[in-house]
């Protein structure tokens, strides 16, 4: 296997504490040909202060602003791209990597050209004998809803990558490996989302040009949710703007892709809506509300 140049882009809002963390993993990796890019996504803490003083050996972007996970991850991909970076991993800042992690996911791309993107074996750091996903997840255009293939199951569980790869409909942004012709041919991440389903999107817009991989023994340990408090296996204590993001883009993706589903998730809004209400949760009934009075999913941003 040649080792082609790798450029690690990891956006960095708030939550610096967790980006020196995975720059510590990354920094036993033992794949020789990586730079590690952090784009500091317009934090309002000491974020910019204290990762230009203890990754002076790595490259610190600032957007000035919060540009959503889209659009940090953007700014990384175009300083990538002009550096002549081969692949880009693009990596959650709240994770913790196991030092052959890169050189697994090179080594499946490599035996298969047509993967354009390819995804890790995603564990929860706080449970890790818990699974968080198998690469990726699936898509159900009904309801417009997403699930990780293997989620909750057991964290080393053996799987055969091609029986994996059938199921995938996206990988996850927590990892994933991306080659340069994938970005030459199909173009850097939608921003109209801000925060989730950009991944869904990207292979959507790829239009069958490109297949998914996945690699088993690339192992990447994930907090889930860090900077935004939303936690997959504690759904009910998700953010009210990591709620707000999950909704609003299912009907978004929806519009853009498969409007004749729209009545169907509108449906699966009221069921959210209901469920909010079984919680308690009062706060963001007129949040949904609002959503399913919009012009399916066209809200520009977060608002309190």
């Amino acid at each position: 296997m040649n080792r082609p140049e790798i450029h690690i882009i990891l956006v960095n809002w708030n939550g610096w504490r967790d980006t020196l963390e995975c720059i510590a993993s990354l920094e036993e990796l033992d794949y020789p040909n990586a730079r590690i890019v952090v784009v500091d996504n317009g934090s309002t803490n000491d974020s910019v202060r204290q990762l230009r003083s203890r990754c002076r050996d790595h490259t610190l972007l600032e957007s000035g602003r919060n540009l959503g996970f889209a659009g940090g991850t953007n700014l990384g991909i175009r300083h990538a791209m002009e550096e002549g970076a081969d692949y880009l991993w693009i990596l959650n800042n709240d994770t913790v990597v196991e030092s052959q992690a890169l050189d697994r996911l090179l080594e499946r791309m490599q035996g298969e050209p047509r993967i354009g993107i390819c995804g890790s074996r995603l564990i929860y750091l706080d449970q890790p004998e818990v699974l968080q996903a198998l690469g990726g997840g699936t898509y159900n255009r009904w309801l417009g809803i997403t699930r990780y293939v293997g989620e909750g199951g057991p964290a080393r569980m053996e799987v055969e990558p091609a029986d994996i790869e059938r199921q995938l409909d996206y990988i996850s942004g927590a990892s994933m490996l991306v080659s340069r012709r994938f970005i030459e041919e199909v173009g850097p991440m939608n921003e109209e989302y801000f925060l989730y389903y950009e991944e869904l999107d990207w292979m959507e817009r790829a239009g069958g040009r490109f297949e998914l991989g996945f690699a088993p023994h690339s192992v990447v340990y994930h907090k889930e949710g860090a900077s935004i408090k939303a936690n997959t296996l504690q759904r009910n204590r998700k953010s009210k703007r990591a709620d707000y993001y999950q909704l609003r883009n299912r009907l978004l993706f929806t519009r853009n892709y498969h409007p004749l589903m729209l009545p169907t998730v509108y449906l699966g809004l009221l069921g959210a809506l209901l469920n909010r209400i079984f919680r308690k949760q009062w706060d963001r009934v007129p949040m949904i509300l609002g959503l399913m009075a919009a012009a399916g999913g066209k809200e520009e941003r977060w608002r309190p």
